[in-house]
């Protein structure tokens, strides 16, 4: 080959010479074709079925597991792109494709200005095929993931499960679910299994154990309905989700099925779960074990949880895939800017189908004002939870400590697992404050660039809205923190006292007399005074002697037993007697105080788009 039929090769690829063509400088022929090439790992996972957009949106995951949606024309020229290609060819079978005239210049220019930001496509002049395209940086989103099983043992336990999605199976297990409910909410009562299960520390790790177990369980199901649907699923694993480890399916590919496809993976998981609480009551009926039934009723708020469409839990993604929309918190800042006075109508609202407009600025409307309200209340309490949690905190530490150092290993890996239940509030709140103050002051600088009074008309503001509710706080208008009581559930705070603090008794009234005033005149009383008839009958009179048989200190008579009915309610339930409002147990005649139980949130499982 002369010199002139040579094929320059450049960083990107080579530019196209026909043979016989005289040889162009290579910063020419580089401009003119180009050789366009993909970024390392991306996966075409064709279009979005069920969409609620009006135009037909199609998905992409890069390399590093970011999911893109694309316009059809941007999808066509992604997928002709091959890194032998120039950028005429692409052009060429991208137009026959299309059904339009699509020039090298108009693919030149959506390569460079469209796909390249994105991460989709090399850039010109870059040697390696490695790119690093913006990702969402969300607050309310699973971190730092560890992978606990691979793809290829999801496939396998994905496909032996997937049977139990069959239809049939799955009315057979929703009737047989709601007769276990019904027996154990409205005959057996589910509180007093959960009782004495907290009587024995051993049996509270055991339940723990059967809680996590049944977050596992969760997870196949995601996995095994997204097989049933005809994708793939990927791996499972762990994560944080705030500061709380949560565990997560891999199911990206379960976009490219229909919409129905998609709710019955999202349900998946809360389906898995009312199967474990079928397994739970069949080890119940065949062993007697009361922890069974405890885990029963542990499991029913984990579903309870999952079901709220607040933040990324499988409740989120029902409503997404209801709506046709990936992202819900991404619409919230376009519908919200769309409904102020004299505003046009964002793009990315007016793109949207009817349905899915509704249904998405409904669940704006709700679930903004109740965030913001939600922050401000925990703004206003700030000091009477922190003061609370830190001196519970402290004597939980100082508890589980003393257990481990006498030897109550049991009572001190309990104590732990209520360390921690303490520990994971504080951190997260903690660590959602800070990202959402950043978040807030990039925000703000963003949108006053340029306009320095806006900037310190807004800082002002945050300043006198922070110290007004600082003076606030200092000024004791706030709610002060609660005052110590004793646990709840004591064997999950080991050495924390059972007492209830020191008060004035009410069978036993002692005062102390004033003063004696010199210009009045008195009597001596005599020693004893001989209960009469009336007195009797009015209880003591002010100044008489308190028999020695009445009722001990601090001793309230409590009633008879009763059934309590069960209530999906996340505050504690004293069951000394059935369920209370009261934070202070009752305590019996013998002193003792009565066990009571804190049902507490398990972490939940969370799926990736």
């Amino acid at each position: 080959m002369t010199e002139s039929q040579k094929v320059h090769p450049g960083p990107v690829g080579a530019a196209a010479c026909e043979p016989g063509d005289t040889a162009l400088p290579y910063e020419y022929t580089e401009t003119l074709f180009p050789v366009p090439r993909l970024g390392a790992g991306l996966q075409f996972l064709g279009e979005y079925q069920g969409s609620g957009s009006t135009e037909r949106k199609y998905l992409v995951r890069r390399g590093d597991g970011q999911v893109v949606q694309l316009s059809r024309l941007l999808y066509l020229v992604a997928e002709a792109i091959d890194g032998t290609r120039n950028t005429e060819t692409v052009s060429h079978r991208v137009s026959g494709r299309y059904g339009r005239e699509v020039s090298a210049d108009n693919v030149e220019y959506l390569i460079e200005q469209k796909l390249e930001p994105l991460g989709i496509t090399v850039p010109f002049g870059q040697e390696g095929d490695q790119v690093a395209g913006p990702t969402t940086d969300l607050l309310l989103v699973l971190k730092g993931h560890r992978v606990i099983f691979r793809e290829r043992q999801v496939a396998r336990i994905a496909k032996a499960l997937a049977w139990l999605h069959r239809p049939p199976v799955v009315v057979l297990v929703l009737a047989a679910a709601l007769g276990v409910d019904v027996w154990l909410f409205a005959v057996h009562g589910a509180i007093g299994p959960v009782l004495q299960v907290l009587e024995q520390p051993v049996l509270m790790l055991a339940v723990f154990a059967l809680i996590v177990a049944s977050l596992v369980f969760h997870e196949f199901g995601h996995a095994s309905a997204c097989r049933y649907g005809g994708a793939r699923p990927g791996s499972i694993g762990c994560g944080l989700f705030l500061i709380w480890p949560s565990m997560y399916t891999e199911v990206t590919d379960v976009y490219r099925i229909g919409r129905a496809g998609r709710i019955r993976t999202d349900l998946g998981g809360i389906y898995f779960n009312i199967v474990f609480v079928l397994g739970l009551a069949l080890a119940y009926f065949l062993t007697g074990q009361p922890l069974f039934l405890a885990a029963i009723y542990l499991v029913h708020f984990e579903i309870l949880e999952q079901l709220l469409p607040v933040v990324r839990l499988d409740g989120y993604y029902i409503l997404g895939d209801l709506a046709g929309i990936p992202d819900l918190f991404g619409k919230i800042k376009p519908i919200l800017q769309s409904m102020l006075p004299g505003r046009p109508v964002s793009p990315e609202v007016a793109g949207l189908k009817r349905p899915a407009r509704v249904m998405v600025t409904a669940w704006v409307v709700t679930m903004v004002p109740l965030i913001v309200a939600e922050l401000g209340y925990v703004l206003w309490n700030l000091p009477r939870l922190l003061g609370t949690s830190l001196r519970s905190l402290a004597e939980q530490v100082a508890g589980t400590w003393s257990a481990f150092a006498d030897g109550q290993i049991s009572a001190g890996l309990v104590g732990v697992v209520g360390s921690f239940m303490l520990i994971c509030p504080l951190a997260g709140a903690t660590y959602l404050a800070v990202r959402l103050v950043g978040r807030l002051v990039k925000v703000t600088a963003r949108a006053t660039e340029g306009n320095t009074r806006l900037r310190l008309a807004i800082c002002g503001g945050a300043l006198v809205g922070a110290g007004a509710l600082c003076a606030a706080w200092l000024a004791g208008v706030t709610p002060e923190p609660l005052p110590r009581q004793p646990p709840i559930a004591p064997i999950l705070q080991p050495g924390v006292p059972t007492a209830r603090p020191t008060a004035a008794a009410p069978a036993e009234v002692r005062s102390t007399p004033a003063a004696p005033d010199p210009t009045v005149l008195t009597s001596p009383l005599p020693e004893t005074v001989a209960p009469s008839a009336s007195a009797e009958a009015s209880g003591p009179a002010a100044g008489a002697s308190v028999s020695p048989s009445a009722s001990p200190v601090g001793v309230v008579p409590t009633p008879g037993p009763t059934s309590p009915s069960p209530s999906p309610s996340r505050t504690s339930a004293s069951p000394s007697a059935g369920p209370s409002t009261s934070p202070t147990p009752s305590t019996t005649p013998s002193g003792s105080p009565s066990p009571s139980v804190t049902p507490s949130e398990s972490p939940s499982g969370t799926e990736e788009p």
